[in-house]
């Protein structure tokens, strides 16, 4: 059985939240919008997910962490879907979110976005991000066809029900945070308790500075300095279909504050750090706020290395 911590969240109404993020945005993009509005199908593209909606029962999970895979993996780590969920008080739930890959299954260790129903009519349209051939930089962007992750993940979970969420757009970048380290800063200032959001965005026009892991390393990794000369970065082309978990504040539980990983219909894909084209940038994403947050096997050892 999985160890599982419960910390249930007074949530804000959505008023307040947008509120905050559009003073945040104000100060990071020239041009922003922000609104609660239902739900949009996001099973069509260019959303592409598995959920038609982000709501009912939303929470976040923050499960497993970077210590599983820093300074030196545990490859024995590996999570179904199904337990997570089921451990989550959301059995046959939809699950979105970063993770890397279980690397039993797919012989080498890789981006993924989890995007999955789970339970006996589950639907699997996760996607993975690897490098080809770790002596080049070449990467792939292809179907995982598993609800199996591995070492780490950061899940937005919901029943995927139509209801009303925050709708965020945002063009031409002006100060220097990404787009959810502006949003989720917001929080911090705006809130004294912790506010956990999940979602998808898009980066619909512009670039970014993606990276992709190659294999494990065969040394251990020690420090950021390490971590950085490890990863390959890209530079990649929207449009990018996001998954995204942040949380403003940790309640004592060693959470990654945030996370997203994305891919495309193009080929592109990997874990998002910033846009890279600053005055021709457009974002638009969904956003929903959870009920609570579940910390799910936690590493005995910690470190804050290799959280960007």
């Amino acid at each position: 059985m999985l160890s599982v911590t419960k910390h249930p969240l007074t949530k804000p109404s959505l008023d307040t939240v947008i509120k905050s993020f559009e003073k945040s945005l104000s100060n990071n993009y020239k041009e922003y919008f922000v609104e609660v509005v239902d739900c949009p199908d996001l099973t069509v593209s260019p959303w592409n997910l598995a959920l038609p909606g982000l709501c009912g029962d939303p929470s976040v999970a923050d499960v497993g962490g970077v210590p599983n895979l820093i300074p030196s993996p545990k490859v024995d780590k590996q999570y179904n879907l199904d337990n997570v969920a089921e451990s989550c008080g959301l059995s046959g739930g939809y699950v979105i979110g970063p993770s890397a890959v279980a690397s039993k299954l797919l012989g080498k260790n890789a981006e993924l976005v989890n995007n999955v129903k789970t339970g006996k009519d589950g639907v699997v349209k996760s996607m993975y991000t690897k490098i080809i051939d770790d002596k080049e930089n070449v990467y792939e962007c292809k179907e995982y066809p598993h609800n199996e992750f591995g070492l780490l993940g950061n899940l937005f979970l919901c029943r995927g029900q139509p209801g009303k969420v925050i709708h965020v757009t945002a063009k031409e970048r002006k100060g220097s945070l990404n787009f959810i380290n502006c949003l989720n800063r917001g929080l911090a200032k705006d809130f004294t308790d912790p506010v956990a959001v999940g979602g998808t965005f898009l980066l619909t026009n512009g670039k970014a500075k993606l990276h992709v892991m190659p294999g494990f390393s065969c040394c251990p990794l020690n420090s950021d300095d390490d971590v950085n000369n490890w990863l390959r970065f890209f530079e990649m082309s929207g449009p990018l279909t996001h998954t995204s978990v942040f949380v403003s504040k940790d309640p004592g539980l060693d959470l990654r504050l945030e996370h997203s990983h994305c891919f495309s219909e193009h080929g592109d894909g990997g874990h998002y750090h910033f846009d890279t084209t600053p005055d021709t940038v457009c974002y638009e994403g969904y956003f929903n706020l959870a009920d609570a947050i579940f910390r799910v096997d936690p590493p005995s050892e910690t470190h804050m290395i290799g959280r960007d």
